[in-house]
């Protein structure tokens, strides 16, 4: 039972430790629309330099590209603009959309590994439902990149005015308790 209690309350103090405890999740960007043959669906992108200023572009107008299907994978063609590369090695799954050399976009119906930097991934739909919109197989198939309304969690904190003491059993410490607490995301010996 001991050893069970320090467990708990060494992840306590592992999951709560993070530099300064504000941040508690992980911050996502916004939607993106991508639009094919009018048909319109929605991507959750990745935050990171790339999307940044994806976002950045779009904010300003929407931007339409020309693709291609190759390998029997992938529809993909150049942005017409290089974006940041955070190149790494990827194992592309259906949905994923991916940046290739800095400036050609590429989204996946099938599978590949390759170096690329994440851009995000469409939403909701089976593989066959991803063949069927990305056109796969074909030639010259215009896609429109923009944003959607609907964004993400921008960032969650913690609410550090009201910060309660829990035991390392995981109950809300009564005042005047004795002992070891987790208040604020630090160990402190009562």
């Amino acid at each position: 039972m001991r050893q069970m209690i320090m467990l708990l309350a060494a992840m306590l103090f592992v999951g709560c430790s993070s530099e300064e405890n504000k941040v508690m999740a992980q911050t996502m960007t916004q939607k993106l629309s991508i639009t094919i043959g009018g048909v319109t669906k929605t991507a959750t992108m990745v935050n990171n330099a790339a999307t940044q200023e994806l976002v950045t572009r779009l904010e300003q107008a929407p931007v339409t590209v020309t693709l291609n299907s190759s390998g029997g994978f992938e529809i993909w063609g150049a942005l017409g603009f290089s974006l940041p590369t955070s190149n790494e090695q990827v194992n592309a799954k259906p949905g994923d959309i991916v940046l290739y050399n800095g400036s050609n976009i590429c989204m996946f119906y099938g599978e590949n590994s390759w170096s690329y930097t994440r851009l995000g991934h469409i939403d909701g739909l089976s593989k066959s439902e991803l063949r069927s919109f990305l056109h796969a197989g074909e030639s010259n198939i215009s896609v429109t990149l923009s944003l959607s309304n609907a964004t993400g969690i921008c960032q969650v904190r913690a609410n550090v005015t009201t910060s309660k003491a829990y035991t390392l059993q995981g109950t809300l410490a009564q005042a005047g308790v004795k002992g070891i607490v987790i208040q604020s995301g630090k160990k402190i010996v009562k």
